[in-house]
């Protein structure tokens, strides 16, 4: 009886050590680190946050996936935070869908905790707006979330990319993080040249994508990024899923991965305001 006591103590505590241990230990390796920087409140201000549409992975289209969800939940509440109105959109409008994964507890953040105790940012998610239809003039902040459903239909939307370009134009701050900055990559400047041409410019490195095996998605935003004629910049580590950076050039913030949520948001809440690097 004893024997089965201890057994049962040992799976216990194995199973305790696992569930408090593996989230703690990602962070410490660089997985969602805190934010330390200064923080902007800019009350009436608003913010746009756009995310994919594609909910499938694959050629067999299988697997569910999506926005990744801290990519969207952290700048939400940062924006939100900060005294901005903050709407949502979507390729083709309605219910966003969101990586099943990023919400296993190893993976979920704070942000995406506080999201599933929020029903009005669960509202907004399932009625987004569609991007044909937004008038993105209205907004100080324009911001694409990445997530592997974003290399399928960011990159290649005409609409998405025409909004962006009418944003820039107007003097909106524009960027995103991971697979977001695709939706940059049919925008153009003022003088009609791609808007990422010579542009200091981070996204998901192709290093992050062969190392999680999600090769199969049809655009990959390094390669696409440098192609277009970006600067692309880049931090690396040991599995570049642990690594973080963020570019501000001008009123284009991107960031490298799910990593620079809270980062990204708050740089380009700064910008808004004014704020010079």
């Amino acid at each position: 009886m004893n024997i089965v006591l201890i057994a049962i103590g040992i799976v216990v505590a194995v199973g305790l050590f696992a569930w408090l241990g593996l989230p703690a230990m990602l962070r410490a390796l660089g997985f969602h680190p805190s934010y330390q920087g200064e923080k902007a409140s800019i009350p009436g201000k608003k913010a746009l946050i756009i995310t994919t549409s594609h909910d499938r992975l694959g050629d067999k289209g299988s697997k569910k996936t999506g926005v990744f969800a801290s990519e969207m939940t952290a700048p939400y509440y940062v924006f939100k935070d900060g005294g901005m109105d903050v709407d949502l959109a979507s390729i083709k409008g309605g219910q966003i869908p969101i990586e099943p994964m990023s919400f296993k507890w190893f993976l979920k953040s704070e942000p995406d905790e506080r999201y599933l105790k929020d029903l009005e940012f669960q509202k907004k998610a399932a009625r987004s707006l569609r991007i044909d239809d937004v008038d993105v003039s209205s907004y100080d902040i324009v911001y694409m979330a990445g997530g592997w459903g974003a290399a399928y239909d960011l990159g290649t939307s005409g609409a998405l990319g025409k909004k962006i370009s009418q944003a820039y134009a107007a003097g909106k701050v524009v960027g995103g993080v991971c697979h977001g900055p695709l939706g940059l990559l049919l925008a153009k400047d003022e003088n009609g040249d791609p808007l990422v041409k010579g542009r200091r410019i981070t996204a998901v490195t192709d290093k992050q994508v062969k190392e999680l095996g999600i090769t199969m998605t049809p655009q990959h935003p390094e390669r696409e990024l440098r192609a277009a004629g970006a600067l692309f910049e880049n931090k690396t580590a040991f599995r570049d899923l642990f690594a973080n950076h963020t570019v501000v050039d001008g009123r284009l913030v991107t960031g490298q991965n799910q990593n620079a949520g809270v980062f990204v948001a708050n740089q380009m809440m700064l910008a808004a305001r004014g704020y010079k690097q």
